[in-house]
């Protein structure tokens, strides 16, 4: 491709509401445009981009087994309403009439249409397993898109699902879905980690989380160097302290603590470690039959992983109690409150595990300006509900007891679960087994954001100058600047020369033959991150010789002409890690 030849478009500047380094960095290398909040025009070279993504992805999929095909993004509020998502998901799902007054939805997922395509035409246990995906675009109304093609309303997805007559067959289908997302990502170039995760509002069972490995990451991933231990922080497990609880050896005291309601602030005026104290945070579970409140208990220095809480029984849903609700219940206003001398019978204690293994520590005396010190379970309180509600933090024991965790950020990309029976059973996929009885599908799910991988790719990859693309996915392997292309008929020649050898050699390579100043040329060609750049200029033809620099090193070197494609063949090897 020559630039003259193509609709290439840069900006010397990201437009003022871009919000992180990919979004700006898109828009000023011409990869997208803005048609409204949440939703983007993909320009052709940033489609090249998308494409390449796509096709691995594609490959990939094809090799492991599953089937493609197309699901329409309309679909009928039907399914969603026997599935009993109808109501579940919420705004997100943008819902129409037709002009019949008929119900629908465009799709963010396609659990629903593809059981239904699935229970019409699969009827025997001999036709299964079956894995079958597509790459489509979906579209969810998020209340804020933020972040380009990061979260975006409408965007491209690569989604399958498999369907099995056993669990033990959805286990192997989820391991070998797990290994394709591995090589998928190991293609792509990208430094990535597979964490366990929570299901979420997908449902299910067992799920894992691929996240490419970037500082400006929105999720949380712990990790243990020493080992193959990785999971989402929601779902990390907070270890239980090894030592057992010490004894008492402080009396309970009410110690004046005037203006002081957090953690550190107590624990600065009374002088000891953050480590001593314990907060309380008040939450409410309301439902049909009544409201219950209850006292979540954490070290201070720890936060609470609402995921973790969500799931014990009696707390599903849970909200924050107001101020006139703590008041109500324990006769004081927040920020003093504790779990010393609350009435039982109306106030659930549940404690995380590192608070259960404490002795002697502060807490608030539900009295305004005053906590507590030398606070002991067994003594001055009941024993609580024991359970890890705590996200961990870096130093934690690891959960497979090889060493300790570490805390880094990531971008998830990627997405697979162990659906089980939701769908199946809600929509009744069954089938024949061998016995000749009817037995409802077991169900997996597998999804990866397609336009999200491009914005993480630039999360991952960028420096000063602009984006720095993995090879695999860079709209082109090469490009060719020419010195004074115009004005100099041999570098013309030489340059022309080089394109047409490089194309018949199955290089990706675009040529920069715009009647521009080299500083343009070079600033453009880095800004939208092509990974090989070869120099052509009067004084390096005359001894035979083009410079060339990859898009990550500090100087350019000097190749013999004669050995341009092998060196760049070499060199595309090494990146691809295919030698």
């Amino acid at each position: 491709m020559r630039t003259s030849q193509f609709f290439f478009t840069t900006l010397k500047e990201a437009p003022s509401d871009a919000e992180v380094i990919s979004q700006k960095l898109m828009l000023r290398a011409g990869l997208i445009k803005r048609a409204a909040a949440g939703i983007y025009t993909w320009m052709p070279l940033g489609l090249k981009v998308l494409r390449k993504v796509e096709n691995i992805i594609r490959e990939e999929m094809n090799r492991a087994g599953a089937f493609e095909l197309l699901m329409p993004a309309v679909q009928p509020a039907e399914l969603w309403q026997e599935s009993k998502r109808w109501d579940k998901y919420g705004p997100e799902l943008l819902r129409f009439k037709d002009r019949h007054q008929r119900d629908f939805v465009i799709g963010p997922t396609h659990e629903e249409v593809i059981t239904d395509v699935v229970r019409r035409d699969v009827k025997s246990y001999r036709q299964l397993p079956l894995n079958l995906y597509q790459i489509q675009t979906k579209f969810r109304d998020e209340i804020r898109p933020r972040f380009g093609v990061m979260r975006g309303r409408e965007f491209l997805m690569k989604d399958a699902y498999s369907f099995h007559a056993s669990y033990a067959d959805l286990e192997r289908e989820y391991k070998n879905m797990f290994e394709t997302y591995c090589r998928i990502f190991n293609r792509l170039g990208l430094k990535f980690r597979a964490v366990a995760a929570d299901t979420g509002s997908i449902g299910g069972t067992g799920s894992h989380e691929f996240h490419v490995l970037a500082d400006s990451g929105e999720d949380a991933i712990a990790f243990c160097p020493d080992s193959d231990y990785a999971a989402n922080i929601e779902l990390a497990e907070g270890v239980a302290p090894a030592s057992p609880r010490g004894a008492a050896s402080q009396a309970l005291t009410k110690v004046p603590t005037p203006g002081k309601t957090a953690c550190a602030d107590v624990a600065a005026l009374l002088g000891l470690p953050l480590q001593n104290t314990v907060k309380a945070i008040a939450v409410v579970n309301e439902d049909e039959s009544g409201k219950r409140f209850i006292l979540l208990l954490l070290r201070g220095d720890h936060d609470l992983n609402e995921i973790k809480a969500s799931k014990i029984d009696g707390l599903s849903p849970f909200r924050f109690a107001t101020e006139a609700e703590i008041i109500e219940s324990l006769g004081c206003k927040p920020g003093y409150i504790g779990p010393v001398g609350v009435d039982s019978s109306k106030v659930r204690v549940i404690a995380d595990r590192t608070v259960a293994a404490m002795s002697d520590f502060v807490c608030g005396a539900n009295e305004a300006d005053f906590h507590l010190t030398g606070a002991n379970f067994g003594r001055d309180l009941p024993e609580p509900e024991v359970f890890d509600i705590r996200n961990v933090l870096s130093g934690d024991t690891s959960p497979d007891g090889k060493g300790k965790l570490e805390i880094c950020r990531g971008i998830e990309v990627g997405h697979i679960f162990q659906l089980r029976t939701t769908y199946t059973e809600a929509l009744q996929c069954i089938f024949l087994d061998e016995q000749g009885k009817n037995q409802v599908m077991e169900m997996g799910c597998y999804g990866v954001g397609v336009t999200r991988i491009v914005g993480a790719a630039i999360e991952q990859g960028n420096d000063e100058k602009g984006i720095v693309f993995p090879t695999a996915i860079a709209p082109f392997e090469i490009c060719i600047v020419p010195m004074a292309y115009a004005k100099s008929e041999a570098v013309k020649t030489a340059s022309d020369k080089l394109y047409a050898e490089l194309k018949a050699a199955g290089f990706d390579v675009v040529l920069d033959d715009r009647n521009e100043r080299p500083g343009v040329m070079f600033a453009d060609m880095e800004l939208i991150g092509i990974p090989h750049r070869l120099v052509i200029g009067e004084r390096g033809l005359a001894n035979g010789q083009i410079e060339y620099k990859g898009r990550r090193d500090a100087e350019a070197c000097m190749i013999a002409g004669e050995n341009i494609v092998t060196f760049l063949r070499e060199k595309l090897c090494s990146n691809a890690a295919c030698c």
